[in-house]
C-alpha cells in the first residue's frame, strides 16, 4: 500500500483532526515523507466527494464543498428522526462512564462508535473534550444542554449512577492499557 493511501484510511479511521506529527509516528515514516504523501492525497482527492483540511500542522478527511447542499439535508433528517438503539447505547456509556475515549467506548460497546458518535455530536447530545493526560486524545462526555434536557443538574444524579459506574470501572481499568 502507498503512503498516501494509507494515510486517507488512518485519517478516514480516526474521523477528526489529526497532527503531522502522529500520522508520522503511526507509519513510521519522516514527517517530510508524510507531507510529501499529503500533497499526493490532495490531488488523488481533487473532484472526489471526499477533501482534505489543512490547520495549522493538523489534518483531516471532510466531505467536499461542492457536496454540502446535499449533506446539509442529510443531517437535518438525521436531526428529526429518533436516536438509534446504538445511539441510545452510546449515549448512556457517555453519561455514566464520562469523560470517556472513543476506544473505551469501542471497547465497552464492542463495535466501532466512531459514526454515532458524530451523530450524537451534530445533534449537541456529547462535546469532545481535550485529555490532560494524553494531548492526543480526546473524551467524550455529556452536555448541559442534555443535562437540561433530561431534568437534571448534575450526572450523578441519574439513576443507579454510583453502581453502574462502579461496574464498568473495573472493566475498563483492567484494560486500560490495551485501549488508552
Amino acid at each position: 500500500m502507498t503512503l498516501d493511501a494509507l494515510i486517507e484510511a488512518i485519517l478516514f479511521y480516526k474521523g477528526e483532526p489529526t497532527a503531522l506529527s502522529v500520522l508520522a509516528t503511526i507509519t513510521k515514516e519522516p514527517e517530510e515523507h508524510v507531507e510529501r504523501a499529503l500533497i499526493a492525497l490532495e490531488g488523488k482527492l481533487q473532484g472526489r466527494g471526499i477533501a482534505l483540511i489543512r490547520h495549522d500542522h493538523s489534518v483531516m478527511l471532510v466531505t467536499a464543498g461542492a457536496a454540502a447542499q446535499t449533506i446539509e439535508l442529510m443531517q437535518k433528517d438525521e436531526l428529526s428522526r429518533d436516536l438509534s438503539k446504538a445511539a441510545l447505547e452510546t449515549l448512556t456509556i457517555i453519561l455514566y462512564r464520562g469523560p470517556i475515549s472513543r476506544p473505551q467506548i469501542d471497547y465497552i460497546r464492542g463495535v466501532n462508535s466512531q459514526f454515532i458518535l458524530r451523530a450524537l455530536l451534530v445533534r449537541g447530545l456529547v462535546e469532545k473534550t481535550p485529555d490532560s493526560q494524553n494531548s492526543r486524545t480526546v473524551l467524550y462526555q455529556g452536555t448541559t444542554e442534555l443535562m437540561g434536557h433530561m431534568g437534571i443538574s448534575r450526572f450523578e444524579d441519574l439513576p443507579e449512577y454510583a453502581g453502574v459506574r462502579e461496574k464498568t470501572e473495573a472493566s475498563l481499568n483492567s484494560e486500560t492499557t490495551e485501549i488508552a
